[in-house]
Formats: C-alpha cells, structure tokens, sequence
C-alpha cells in the first residue's frame, strides 16, 4: 500500500475533522452518475409492475426466472441441503444478534406531565419491510441475518426478502440465502436484484405489495436507486463500498494487521483498507506481512487491486493522539484498535462505523458472529449516520392524553403562544374548549 505522511499537518482545533477527512482519499463513487442508469429501471417498474423486474433480471443476471417469487419448496429444500456446520454457524450468528437487538430495543414510556395529562412514547414497528440481500462476488448469507433478526425483533409483521437470480441455480438466489431464510421462518422470498429489486420494495410488483422501508448493502446502482426512491419509501442508508481503518502502535502483530486490511480488501477492488500508525517498523512489516499472506489468499487480484488503490493507504502520524483525531476525521466504516491501553483510545472514538477493540477482536468477527450488525455507514457518514440496529425498524409515536382540568391549566399559554405566532384560530381550538 501507498504511505500517506501526515505527522507535520497540525489543523487548528476547530478544522481537525474537515482536515483529516480529506486528508484521507476514497474511491471514486459517482452515486449522481448512476442515478441516470437507474431511473428508467425504477420507472419501467412501477408502469409494469413484475414484467419490468423479471425484463431487468434478464438483461443485467444473464437469467429469467420462472417467477418473481421463490416457491416456498425451494427455501424449504435449500434448508434441508444446507450443510450441517454452516447450519450451526448461522444458529450462533441469529442468537448471538438476537441477543443484543433484544437488550437494545425501546419500550413505550409514558410521562405524567402534570395531574391528568399524560405523554406517551408507544414504540411501533414498521408494517412492512424489504430486505435487499446482494448477490455478486460472493453469496452474503450473513446480510440476511443482519437484516432480518433486527426485524424480526422489532415486531414487523411483513417482511419481504430478494436477492439476484442465479443462472447456476435455476434463476433462483443462491441456496444458502434461501437456506438462511428459511431458518428465519422468511417465506417471502423473491428471485430480483438491483435497482429493479428495490423498485419492487417501492411501488409494489406481481406479488410483493410495497414496503414502508427498504434496508441493505449493494453496489453503486443500489446506492443510487436507493437515492432514486427515497421519499417514496425509507431507506436506512446509501451503502457504498466496504472501508476498514485500523489504528495501531508497536505493540500490535503485523500479521493480525495485514490479515485484517486483506479481509476487507475481499470485498471488492474498490474497498478501502486503511493503517494509521505511529511506528515505521511496523508499516514496513505490515508490508511485508501483506506481500506473504497474498500469496495464498484465493482472491488475490481483487485484494490487491483494493489495496494499491488510492483508497488504501498507511497512513504515518505523529503519536496516538493525533491517530484518534484521523480516525474520527475519515469515519471509517469499521476501525480495529490494535493498540496498547486499547480500550483507552476506543473510548476516544467518536466516529465509525462499528469499532472493534484489541487484537482479538478482528472485523471479520462483526461481519458473522460479534452479535453486532455488519450493515454500517461507508464514505464517512458515520459522523452523523449509525448502523443498522432494531431501532430502524421502528417508529417513535407520541399519544397525547389531557382531561378538562389538564388542558385548562395550560391552555392560557396555549392561546397566548398561537397569538404570537398569529394563529389566533388554533388558540381559539382550546379557548372554546375553557369557554365551556
């Protein structure tokens, strides 16, 4: 990876964020590019409903399935093939991120604001959901898991599930998505990726009724059709592609680290594999640690074409400190601290993704089996963005109770504050109400 040297770059206090945010380049996402690919899909959909989709399919998988909709003995006959060990891996993810979406989700409060009038904050979930589970250059069976417990947790009642069709598979998603859906009792399945996927979710096609929220990773043309229909329906976030940064002293194990900043690079020739590190030992045998274990990584051309990118870099600073402040400047998507007093400079981490503490605690281990989620903001929206958690899927709803003797104590203020804003009529609504 290229070395970027940013130990005599001192900003003032107040500029330390925007600073180091472009200090740090990023792939090249032209999302306003894509969205001109898109809107004739998104639009093609919602005038032809399931004949776009399954046209859209055919021209971008290279397939035509059946049907839009996976019959429910496909998903049925995947779950009984799925292999045994990754069966038990699955159970141990789906536990593991049901545990904690349990502890994290919101319970309805209600607030006594004074005698007879009451606030209440009644948590609801979404009525229905769409799931996008992308297909290309790996089958991401852990996605399912990731969006799909935190549904289920929440209380959705219609959830709805695609992924591209597969001509290896009979124009069906690949078996281990249906396997895993299948084990979350998902039985609403559909053969339909990309953009026309998502415009599926949005106005409805053939079977799949619309969606009140669209959640999932994707390409750019996912990133752009979620742009696209936004406003239609909700979105969690423009996913774009996989980022990892990793700060890290003399203390930490240049194998660990290059192993890390590969497992990312896994993803896709455009992901960011990113070291900040105080040492130049350790940058030098960072290098040497990635020049061996490429050697014997199975995707080795797509790794390496992510890490010379310009997107990837080691990244020099001067100490720990200003590491933390890079860090919280680029908003990683994820970020390891493999550091002495790990759990110190964690706690000084304001902006990423998800983080991830010590030397056993690499990304790959959120990405399957932490028990947290692995749908994380990219291109530095964790600076104001959070990942995908229980809370997406539900909405906050205030139910406002007074009896007559509550609204006449307030309601002088109520009228004196409408006359200010001269909307003398919304006074009068509580004025006749005391008038009485």
């Amino acid at each position: 990876m290229r070395r970027l040297d940013l130990r005599n770059l001192e900003p003032a206090a107040e500029e330390w964020q925007r600073v180091y945010s472009a200090a740090v380049p990023r792939a090249e996402v032209d999302v306003e590019h894509a969205m001109a690919a898109v809107r004739p899909i998104c639009e093609d959909v919602k005038s032809r409903g399931a004949d776009a989709v399954l046209d859209a399919g055919e021209r971008f998988d290279g397939v035509r399935p059946a049907q839009l909709r996976v019959p429910v003995t496909a998903i049925s006959r995947a779950l009984e093939l799925l292999a045994p060990d990754i069966r038990a891996g699955l159970e141990e993810s789906i536990r593991r991120l049901r545990q904690t979406c349990e502890a994290e989700l919101e319970h309805t409060l209600v607030t006594d604001v004074a005698p007879g009038a009451t606030v209440e904050r009644r948590i609801v979930p979404m009525q229905r959901v769409g799931l996008y589970v992308p297909g290309g250059l790996a089958p991401l069976v852990s996605t399912v898991i990731m969006n799909a417990v935190p549904a289920q947790v929440a209380g959705v009642p219609g959830i709805a599930l695609a992924s591209p069709p597969n001509a290896e598979f009979d124009g069906l998603p690949h078996p281990t998505i249906l396997a895993a859906c299948g084990l979350l009792g998902i039985d609403e399945v559909y053969s339909a990726g990309g953009a026309q996927a998502l415009a599926m979710f949005a106005y409805g096609a053939g079977e799949c009724r619309p969606v009140n929220l669209i959640t999932g990773p994707g390409n750019i043309y996912v990133a752009a059709a979620k742009r696209y229909l936004q406003g239609t329906v909700s979105i969690d976030a423009e996913a774009g592609p996989t980022e990892i940064a990793i700060i890290a002293d003399d203390t930490a194990d240049a194998a660990y680290v290059a192993a890390d900043l590969i497992s990312q690079a896994e993803h896709d020739p455009m992901a960011a594999s990113v070291l900040i590190t105080d040492s130049d030992q350790l940058a030098d045998a960072v290098d040497s640690a990635l020049l061996d274990q490429l050697g014997s990584a199975k995707h080795a051309d797509r790794i390496r074409t992510a890490l010379e990118g310009q997107q990837s870099a080691t990244v020099l600073v001067r100490d720990i400190d200003q590491a933390v402040q890079v860090a919280n400047g680029y908003a990683a998507e994820h970020l390891e601290i493999q550091t002495a007093g790990a759990a110190g400079v964690a706690a000084r981490i304001v902006n990423a993704g998800a983080v991830f503490v010590g030397s056993h605690t690499p990304v790959s281990l959120g990405d399957y089996a932490a028990g947290s989620n692995h749908v994380l903001p990219t291109a530095g929206c964790a600076c104001h963005s959070s990942g995908l958690s229980v809370r997406a899927f539900c909405k906050n709803m205030h139910v406002v109770t007074y009896d007559e003797t509550a609204l006449r104590e307030v309601g002088d203020h109520v009228v004196t504050l409408a006359e200010a804003e001269n909307l003398p009529s919304h006074g009068a609504a509580v004025s006749i109400r005391m008038s009485r």
